[in-house]
C-alpha cells in the first residue's frame, strides 16, 4: 500500500518519513532532491530552470511508481506526483516561469503515463504557516534553500490548500505549528499512534 507523504517546502516529509521508518517499519522512498541537477540552478534563476528541474522531478517520480509493489508492506512516497503537477509545475505556469507550451507538454507527458502507475492509497498531509515553513528550512542548511521567498511558499500554501480539499482519497493532517515531531517526544508519540490508526483504516 502505498502512502503519499505531502507538504510544501520545508514542513517535514523527509523527517517524519525517518520517524515512521524507525518507529513503524514503514518503507520509505524520499524525494530525489539532492540527485536534481537542476535544483541549485533553478534557485539562482527560477525563469530559466523551471521546466527542466520539474521535468526531473516528474521523470524520476514515473520511474519510482512503475518499479514499486504496493502490496509489499506500507511504503511511504516523500510527495506525490500529483504535487508535483498540481502545485509545484502549475505555480511555474502561473508565474510564468514554465511557457503555454512547456507546460502543455509537461501535461501531455504527464497524462500519457498516469492511468498505468499505482494510485496512492491515503494521504498524509503536514501543514504548516510560512513562519514555520521558513524556521524548517533554516534547521536544514541548505544553502541554495536560503533565499526562497515568502511569495513563492505562500504560493505554494495556497495551492496546497486547494488540492487538498478536493482529494477523494483519506487526508491525515498533521498540523506543524502547534506540532514538533522533532524537538518534543510526546508530539512525537502522539503523532505515531494516530498514523498507525490511520494506515490501520486504509488496510
Amino acid at each position: 500500500m502505498i502512502i503519499g507523504v505531502c507538504g510544501n517546502i520545508g514542513a517535514g516529509k523527509s523527517t517524519i518519513i525517518e520517524i515512521m521508518e524507525k518507529h513503524l517499519n514503514y518503507v520509505p522512498v524520499y524525494e530525489t532532491v539532492e540527485e536534481n541537477p537542476y535544483l541549485e540552478d533553478f534557485y539562482k534563476d527560477m525563469r530559466k530552470w523551471a521546466f527542466h528541474s520539474q521535468l526531473f522531478f516528474l521523470i524520476k517520480r514515473f520511474d519510482f511508481l512503475k518499479r514499486v509493489d504496493p502490496s509489499k508492506g506500507v511504503i511511504l512516497e516523500d510527495r506525490t506526483i500529483e504535487e508535483d503537477v498540481n502545485i509545484f509545475a502549475k505555480n511555474l505556469h502561473d508565474m510564468e516561469y514554465i511557457s503555454d507550451k512547456d507546460w502543455e507538454t509537461y501535461l501531455d507527458l504527464f497524462r500519457t503515463f498516469s492511468d498505468h502507475l499505482p494510485k496512492p492509497r491515503g494521504l498524509i498531509y503536514l501543514e504548516a504557516s510560512i513562519e514555520t515553513l521558513k524556521e524548517h528550512v533554516r534547521r536544514r542548511g541548505r544553502a541554495f534553500e536560503s533565499k526562497i521567498s515568502e511569495d513563492y511558499l505562500e504560493r505554494l500554501n495556497i495551492l496546497y490548500k486547494t488540492w487538498i480539499s478536493k482529494i477523494e482519497i483519506p487526508v491525515f493532517r498533521i498540523d506543524c505549528n502547534s506540532l514538533d515531531f522533532v524537538l518534543r517526544e510526546k508530539d512525537r508519540d502522539e503523532i505515531l499512534q494516530k498514523v498507525a490508526n490511520f494506515v490501520d483504516y486504509l488496510e
